[in-house]
């Protein structure tokens, strides 16, 4: 299984997704977008919002998802390597 089936766990999932998107917008790198998605994802552990099969679904896909360049496109539409953006 390597989608997420818990209602609430796709919709943070996408809102996480958008966060990291903007914040690659505004020229965050990869270890500025880990420690935003970390916090997300810590307190979403804290709160116990999702089972924890849905959490580490979650956590496990996330994790791919930005490692994988393909994730975050330029303002031309093509997909842009956060290493070169990075504001450092």
């Amino acid at each position: 299984m390597t989608a997420l089936q818990h209602p609430d766990a796709i919709r943070h999932f996408q809102s996480l997704c958008d966060a990291c998107q903007d914040l690659s917008d505004r020229h965050h790198g990869p270890s500025e977008l880990r420690l935003y998605a970390d916090g997300y994802l810590h307190a979403l552990r804290r709160t116990a919002v999702l089972d924890h099969h849905s959490q580490r679904r979650l956590e496990e896909l996330v994790d791919r998802w930005i490692q994988d360049p393909s994730s975050f496109m330029g303002p031309d539409g093509q997909p842009r390597l956060l290493m070169e953006t990075s504001r450092y």
